[in-house]
């Protein structure tokens, strides 16, 4: 019987308006042995994810596989950020690092209470693609918390972040789009996507960006990163 891992996550887990890293991994022979369930919600933020941790729980999986936050990073970038989301995630607080730090951290702890899986949590993508840049540094700060919350739980700790820093770093990239704080860019990458019928890949391309289509959701060479991170942890 294949051995069950759970995907938590947000939309780039997803999968629709990123390249599909849970497809991938169940297309992988070498990962034959495992059943990956697609845990992934758009637009949560981790109050929302902590929220629903308990359908996680009833499924009892072997692993679960925990990348969470990036919706979090984008609500903090400004005041309007924060409102947008508080509104329309109906959250309770206003979302900044602390209220990321808790929620990551509760979720862990019902996991690691309530069953028996080994749990991999993955630092956060870039928010961006400019290395440097005020929304990648805010990347690298809450994935700092993630690796903190990871090394005190003795939890297996998947270095995306990290990665994908390195990568943008070694190649001298200079993205065509540059962060901004507002939907439009996903928003047009939707419609491009959804109604034009335009790969994500070539979205991406025509930006001028290297591992995501609207600098938050991946492309298939940022979900390749994620996928070849997890089937390490699965198979390790």
């Amino acid at each position: 019987m294949p051995r069950r891992v759970v995907c938590l996550g947000d939309s780039i887990t997803r999968g629709q308006l990123s390249a599909d890293y849970v497809a991938m991994l169940s297309d992988r022979p070498v990962l034959s042995p495992f059943a990956f369930t697609n845990a992934g919600v758009n637009g949560e933020l981790t109050e929302n994810t902590l929220r629903r941790v308990a359908a996680v729980v009833e499924l009892q999986p072997d692993l679960v596989t925990v990348l969470i936050g990036g919706n979090d990073v984008v609500a903090s970038m400004s005041a309007k950020s924060s409102a947008r989301a508080r509104r329309l995630n109906k959250l309770t607080g206003s979302p900044g690092i602390d209220g990321f730090t808790d929620n990551v951290a509760a979720i862990v702890e019902r996991l690691m209470r309530e069953t028996s899986a080994r749990i991999g949590l993955l630092s956060l993508p870039v928010l961006g693609e400019d290395i440097g840049s005020d929304s990648v540094r805010r990347s690298q700060e809450y994935s700092a918390v993630l690796k903190k919350i990871a090394e005190s739980n003795r939890l297996a700790y998947l270095p995306l972040n990290e990665r994908q820093v390195e990568y943008l770093t070694a190649g001298g990239f200079r993205p065509g789009t540059h962060y901004r704080d507002n939907l439009a860019l996903m928003a047009g990458g939707a419609i491009q996507h959804f109604l034009l019928r335009r790969p994500l890949d070539d979205i991406s391309r025509r930006r001028g960006l290297r591992l995501t289509t609207d600098l938050l959701h991946q492309n298939t060479r940022g979900a390749t990163m994620i996928a070849d991170l997890i089937e390490e942890f699965v198979t390790g």
